[in-house]
């Protein structure tokens, strides 16, 4: 089971955390979060209930392309791709290339929030 650590700070916690790792101040663990969000408020848009709901047709049903992510889903493939394209910008999703369309795979079965 792959496992996505979730980290929330705010914008000048993460400038400044970023600074100290590249001045050598402090090392990242295997440990620390991968994906920052500034809010619990911005996280939970992404991971709502819908979005969850989503992510797991995804990992159930397989789908080959957006398009049949939104037969599947009765969600509008527009709506989709906005809501994928924010998923795969985080790390949650990614887009795989196929001949003609794109793939959505789930990163990860589970999640663990830090803040």
């Amino acid at each position: 089971m792959k496992v996505i650590k979730i980290g929330i700070a705010s914008q000048q916690q993460m400038r400044e955390r970023v600074l100290m790792i590249a001045k050598g101040q402090i090392q990242v663990r295997p440990s620390d979060p991968k994906i920052w969000f500034t809010s619990m408020r911005s996280l939970a848009q992404v991971l709502s209930d819908e979005n969850r709901a989503l992510l797991n047709v995804i990992r159930e049903s397989n789908p080959i392309s957006i398009s049949e992510l939104a037969e599947l889903t009765g969600r509008k493939q527009g709506n989709l791709s906005r809501t994928l394209k924010t998923m795969s910008n985080y790390g949650i999703v990614k887009m795989q290339k196929q001949a003609r369309a794109l793939r959505p795979i789930v990163c990860a079965d589970r999640y663990e929030i830090f803040v």
